[in-house]
């Protein structure tokens, strides 16, 4: 059976990605920002394009709530659907860092095949992998949405941490301990790794 594909074809664009780079002054590249719900992700993803966007940067922030609400609200958490969401939010990444921009990604994502098929979407040294670590203790203390309470009483299954598995990144680019330093020393130690990547300049 022939490919629905068959009849599309690439069409290559007049100005190139390393045409976008230059005019914004610096690299595009994806901070896949991952780890336990209420790990602190969206909290220091936040706080990095702020302080990004006072350097001038142009960023944009994809942040899991949001995309559910929009390109993903049909998704639901079975694997297969966490599957797909990773595969998308990769996908639109990628359209990102070829705009030039720095886009960050703060989900979840507790695959380890998802992640790695949404770094290989990338050229090589675009994807930095940023392991936001925080015990799973600390995370359902914190529990700012109140979810570890409600997957507790079974009232949401398939939670990550509880009732679904987080695989470890085992050689991510940057971890953060968000349970024991602070937003601002998270914030710095990710600014530090891009300037020492060349991603962006001083």
């Amino acid at each position: 059976m022939a490919s629905h594909n068959a009849n599309i074809v690439w069409h290559a664009a007049s100005v190139r990605k390393e045409d976008r780079q230059k005019l914004n002054g610096h690299k595009g590249a994806v901070i896949w920002f991952t780890g336990l719900s209420g790990s602190g992700k969206s909290t220091i993803a936040n706080a990095v394009e702020q302080r990004m966007h006072e350097r001038g940067l142009r960023t944009y922030l994809l942040d899991g709530d949001n995309i559910r609400h929009g390109i993903n609200r049909d998704l639901g958490f079975s694997p297969e659907d966490r599957k797909e969401n990773i595969r998308r939010i990769g996908e639109v990444s990628k359209l990102f860092v070829d705009a030039g921009l720095i886009v960050l990604t703060a989900f979840i994502s507790p695959y380890k095949e998802d992640r790695q098929i949404a770094r290989e979407l990338v050229d090589e040294g675009e994807f930095v992998e940023a392991y936001v670590k925080c015990s799973l203790e600390q995370c359902e203390v914190r529990d700012p949405k109140g979810l570890y309470k409600k997957a507790k009483a079974g009232e949401i299954p398939e939670f990550t941490g509880i009732s679904s598995p987080y695989e470890e990144p085992e050689a991510p680019e940057l971890i953060i301990e968000s349970d024991k330093q602070s937003v601002e020393q998270s914030v710095d130690q990710l600014i530090d790794y891009l300037l020492s990547r060349g991603i962006i300049a001083e």
